[in-house]
């Protein structure tokens, strides 16, 4: 299960260096937050920065749950998988239905990866 877990947080450092980049002003913003703007306007930039901060929380339960380490109730863990599963599983649905084409080529897969491994470790 540690593998499937690693997998998960390699593809969430990802996201998180794709946030960072549009923070920095990167005009890459057609693949994220709707695809609406080229280059993320302030407020779309703090909601990038609270995204890496919930990356991060994501990437804690995902290790934990894959049996890297045991810092969060069981409980707590088992719950939040099930809770993730279904949260990357309506991303898959909101990036599937993203009015712009790159947002949707690209995001509906990651969401998707996300989903699958969140499935894989609540079902462990």
């Amino acid at each position: 299960m540690i593998t499937v877990a690693v997998a998960g947080v390699a593809v969430l450092a990802a996201l998180a260096v794709f946030q960072l980049v549009l923070i920095a002003g990167a005009p890459l913003g057609r693949f994220a937050w709707g695809g609406q703007h080229v280059v993320l306007p302030a407020r779309l930039r703090v909601g990038s920065a609270v995204s890496i901060v919930v990356y991060g929380v994501v990437a804690l339960f995902l290790l934990q749950a894959g049996g890297a380490h045991s810092v969060l109730p069981r409980g707590l863990v088992d719950v939040g998988m099930w809770v993730l599963t279904g949260y990357f599983a309506l991303g898959v649905a909101l990036n599937a239905a993203s009015r712009s084409r790159p947002e949707r080529l690209v995001m509906t897969p990651v969401a998707l990866a996300l989903a699958v491994v969140c499935l894989v470790l609540a079902l462990r």
